[in-house]
């Protein structure tokens, strides 16, 4: 999804801007601490923070932190673990998305690397090599996060979860009490949706001129039919765990409902437009799936549309296997080439991070996606977000098979396309598909996560 950090929705906190060569609110030279008891209190649960002590021996030290988002609520968090430590300097270097995973790899391998550094979890294989793992008991994280079990390697946790995102329905409030419709009208069922879609369609001298519904482009069929499998039980891996499971009748039934919604209902066309978020931004389709980044696209770029969010439908009223898969917002990883000294704190400032409930708090809702720490789930900032609150009741039921190969949803796209605007059979499209995701996942080290679900057991 989305690479880069949105818009701060609903809530404000200090955002700098840094330039490429990177930025400190000071310089450590020569300053010394000498003040253990700071007379503040202890932050956290079991993963705690006691900030009345030294670091470092009070002695003057450096680190560097790489992200790729000028507003990472890590960087502020730096800053303030700068105000209670004055002999700490944690400078930020911030790289545009492409370069850092071309910079970083390199950079940890010596000890003029970063201390810490942001972590993208499509990212994984190129960083692990690099990264010490956390020096925080998995118990404790497992106490006060979910998500944590699928993140432990041979016992050992080396970032988490700090906040998940899953798709939604987007719709126009506007068409939507256009249309005669209520919040009484929400659909909770595939075959409510497609009614409700025909109901928000218009068409003049039989061109679509409003889509009830519209899934053209990236993050649009692509992203859906991973989580339409799923509410089936379909599972996106063979038993192998290394395997696609893209040609199977669960994606079959998923792709020809979606066509059938074009082609037989009406309710949108793949001649309508190549972007559905842009259509949806101008106010000419009614309704769109996407995941969270969108409330950030729509507040940055069509600050005019008044929208509503609701959960996914699920093809019955019963509870499925799971209501589509999550991807997480990752906590920070230790460079485990750094100094032992720089290390020392690098560890400690992970600790301060995750205590701390204003950094779950920032990320949830920078990324329009919901905390994974459980001290949160009731809090009041993240039940009145438009995005959040519909992911939270969800929580407990979305699945993360990992962060698997980009070609997965890559030729998902090119399936789609190769059905609605090259006429392929349906069958031979996803067959082809398969096929294509095999060949591009030959030699790769991606393992499934799928059966570290709490509800593995009862897929088909």
């Amino acid at each position: 999804m989305k690479k880069s950090f949105l818009k701060v929705l609903g809530l404000s906190f200090l955002v700098l801007t840094l330039g490429a060569c990177g930025s400190s609110s000071k310089s450590n030279e020569g300053v010394e601490d000498k003040k253990a008891d700071k007379g503040l209190e202890v932050l956290g649960d079991k993963v705690s923070f006691d900030p009345n002590k030294l670091i470092n021996d009070g002695k003057p030290i450096d680190l560097e932190y790489w992200t790729w988002g000028d507003n990472d609520p890590v960087i502020s968090m730096a800053k303030e673990y700068e105000k209670i430590y004055p002999n700490v300097t944690i400078k930020t270097v911030v790289q545009p998305w492409d370069d850092m995973w071309k910079k970083i790899p390199l950079s940890l391998k010596g000890k003029d690397g970063p201390s810490v550094f942001n972590i993208h979890n499509s990212q994984h294989s190129i960083l692990f090599p690099y990264m010490a793992p956390y020096d925080i008991a998995t118990e404790d994280l497992q106490a006060d996060f979910t998500n944590v079990d699928s993140h432990i390697i041979d016992d050992k946790v080396y970032y988490i979860d700090t906040a998940v995102n899953t798709g939604n329905i987007y719709y126009n409030k506007a068409l939507w009490k256009e249309a005669g419709l209520t919040e009484n009208d929400i659909p909770k069922t595939w075959n409510d949706f497609r009614e409700v879609a025909k109901k928000l369609t218009k068409t003049e001298n039989d061109k679509i001129v409003q889509a009830g519904f519209n899934y053209n482009g990236a993050g649009g069929y692509n992203a859906m039919i991973l989580g339409l499998n799923y509410q089936k039980g379909e599972l996106l891996f063979k038993d192998d765990k290394t395997t696609v499971n893209f040609d199977n009748e669960g994606t079959r039934e998923n792709t020809k409902f979606l066509i059938d919604l074009y082609e037989k209902d009406k309710v949108g066309s793949k001649d309508f437009g190549d972007d559905a978020t842009m259509s949806f931004g101008n106010g000419q389709s009614a309704m769109v799936y996407r995941w969270g980044w969108m409330a950030g696209e729509l507040d940055n770029k069509y600050p005019d549309i008044d929208y509503g969010i609701f959960p996914t439908p699920t093809p019955s009223e019963e509870t499925p296997f799971a209501y589509d898969r999550y991807n997480g917002e990752s906590s920070p990883g230790v460079n485990k080439n750094q100094t032992p000294e720089r290390q020392a704190v690098a560890q400690d400032f992970i600790r301060y991070v995750l205590a701390n409930d204003e950094y779950s708090k920032k990320m949830a809702v920078t990324n329009a996606s919901f905390p994974t720490k459980k001290s949160l789930a009731t809090d009041e900032d993240i039940l009145s977000h438009p995005v959040l609150k519909e992911i939270g009741p969800r929580m407990d039921r979305l699945i993360w098979p990992g962060a698997f190969p980009s070609t997965i949803e890559t030729t998902g796209e090119q399936v789609i396309q190769n059905i609605i605007f090259n006429d392929q059979d349906l069958n031979k499209a996803i067959t082809d598909g398969q096929t294509g995701m095999e060949k591009d996942m030959k030699g790769s080290d991606f393992v499934s996560l799928e059966d570290t679900y709490q509800f593995f057991k009862e897929v088909k």
